[in-house]
């Protein structure tokens, strides 16, 4: 296994799981602290209501630069031209403050129209509860300018370590505020609401002042490397914007494609039950909750898991891409492919038979929201192989492709929307997705491996082990662990999945270990020595 691959796969995976964990564990108190289920149920509505248009208003305020700069960083990089990659993201921050500014702009003005056509019992909640973002999404695009030129410099610890900074911080803010409001001020819970959303520039503001002060201490080896640097031959800023903006096209589209996905379920979900059935808007918005925003929750830290990898492999594929190593990109790819199954497959196995301990203990025991993390958790399975797959094709420059994939799996999600949720409900908004992610995976791959000859069979190995921990998983679930699903304490549920988490990592490991797997992907057997911190240096 590459050892840049592994390392900044640690710390993308360690930064970006461990902040998604905080911004998944802070809902227990959060959400006890709101008081009652039904208010419970309304303050989520309007909180995620909320972040899918944020999150795709800030795909296009970063309009996918600092992905490109990573890349074009490491590119000029191993060409030893250290003065153009400092020109080039300069000007990149440049431009993302800019479009920082704009895009909070646009997001005050579509509040109320993005409210209105939202799964939310007040229009005016979640008009405010939406700008409430706006700083937010002010600040976070320079700032990811600055996490794309530490990726460029194959620095992912700084990358990793905000975001921790980032997820902490809010996480603190949002608890402190809802204390606060509700338990010392005793105001209305939707209040701490709309502090809670607030508490994204919060963490931005952090994050920002971390990479800050770690840039600071790494300011001698960037001065070095610009003394035995070529000159710099980037000169014309006319032609450089309009270039950076032609290339961060395809990652404009694959930083907002999920987010996409999601928002054609917040902007049409409601419409069309409301036009094929009889049932009450709290009802609508209840489902929407259950079936898309709370299960958002925990599938962002299974994708992120494919993030981590993809985004890793990114600037070493440009890299080699840049030297013409064929060979030697085939061979990383396959690493690729081994080091995202490898802990993909078993955390969505385990994950899925656990469905309900989960959803009790983050949120409340509902078997309607058990039944749909499932379906979401073996979704985000084939979300994390489309984000994997599109930036391996964006690293490779094969930019096109990936455009047309992209837009291949928009078209048909939305073409299915309306026929299978007007069938199937909330079932059909699930399989809308899911269809155009299997597609999207199969053709990207698929133009990959006819691209760089990947020998697909050297992961039958890997898939054996998996086929066989998914049948022992299954095979337990049905003789023991059903009987668990009835638990409504959150305590006696954290109980269990502890106890059945440590189980199913032994089982991984040992049978791992056993076929030689992990020695092959992480190159030692799995052992407590495996965990040391130099591994990961």
């Amino acid at each position: 296994m590459n050892k840049k691959m592994l390392s900044g796969s640690f710390w993308l995976s360690f930064g970006s799981i461990f902040s998604r964990v905080l911004g998944v564990i802070y809902l227990i108190p959060w959400l006890i602290m709101l008081g009652s289920y039904h208010h419970q149920l309304n303050a989520q509505a309007i909180f995620n209501s909320s972040y899918t248009p944020y999150a795709l208003f800030l795909s296009v305020g970063t309009a996918g630069l600092p992905s490109v700069i990573a890349r074009e960083v490491a590119a000029l990089n191993s060409k030893k031209r250290y003065k153009d990659a400092v020109y080039l993201t300069k000007l990149g921050w440049l431009v993302m403050l800019i479009m920082g500014v704009l895009c909070g702009v646009a997001l005050y003005i579509a509040a109320p129209m993005i409210a209105k056509n939202s799964p939310v019992a007040s229009v005016a909640q979640g008009t405010f509860s939406i700008r409430v973002l706006v700083p937010a999404v002010i600040i976070l695009p320079s700032m990811s300018m600055v996490r794309g030129w530490f990726q460029g410099n194959n620095d992912m610890k700084p990358y990793g370590i905000s975001q921790l900074w980032e997820q902490f911080s809010r996480v603190l803010f949002i608890l402190a505020a809802t204390f606060v409001v509700i338990e010392v001020l005793h105001q209305n819970y939707v209040f701490a609401v709309y502090l809670s959303v607030f508490g994204a520039g919060v963490g931005a503001i952090a994050s920002y002042l971390y990479l800050f002060f770690y840039g600071q201490k790494q300011m001698a080896t960037y001065r070095e490397n610009l003394t035995r640097s070529e000159p710099r031959t980037l000169d014309n800023v006319t032609s450089n914007l309009i270039t950076l903006w032609y290339r961060s096209i395809p990652f404009v589209l694959l930083g907002s494609f999920i987010t996409l996905t999601q928002f054609v379920d917040q902007v049409f979900f409601k419409q069309i039950l409301a036009q094929t059935t009889h049932w009450s808007n709290n009802y609508i918005s209840y489902l929407y909750t259950v079936f898309s925003a709370n299960p958002s929750k925990i599938t962002t830290v299974i994708i992120s898991l494919a993030t981590a990898v993809s985004e890793t492999s990114l600037p070493l594929l440009s890299g080699l891409r840049a030297n013409g190593q064929t060979a030697k990109i085939r061979k990383l790819l396959i690493e690729n492919y081994r080091l995202l199954l490898f802990v993909l497959l078993p955390i969505v196995t385990m994950a899925a038979f656990a469905s309900s301990a989960i959803y009790t203990i983050l949120f409340s025991h509902d078997n309607v929201g058990t039944y749909y993390l499932m379906q979401n958790i073996i979704q985000s399975l084939f979300l994390g192989l489309v984000m994997n797959s599109l930036t391996l094709l964006l690293a490779l420059n094969m930019n096109r492709l990936a455009v047309y994939y992209m837009l291949l799996g928009l078209v048909l999600k939305l073409a299915l929307q309306f026929p299978l949720v007007q069938l199937f409900q909330t079932n059909g908004a699930i399989a809308s997705t899911n269809v155009a992610m299997i597609v999207v995976v199969l053709v990207s791959y698929a133009a990959l491996d006819k691209t760089y000859a990947v020998k697909l069979g050297n992961l039958l190995p890997l898939l054996k082990d998996n086929f066989i921990f998914f049948i022992a998983v299954a095979f337990y679930y049905f003789i023991i662990g059903q009987h668990f699903d009835g638990i409504t304490s959150r305590t006696w549920s954290f109980v269990y999945l502890v106890i059945y988490g440590l189980l199913g990592l032994a089982l991984y490991i040992w049978l791992t270990n056993k076929t030689q797997i992990s020695k092959q992907i992480l190159g030692k057997k799995i052992g407590y020595k495996y965990f040391r911190y130099k591994h990961f240096k």
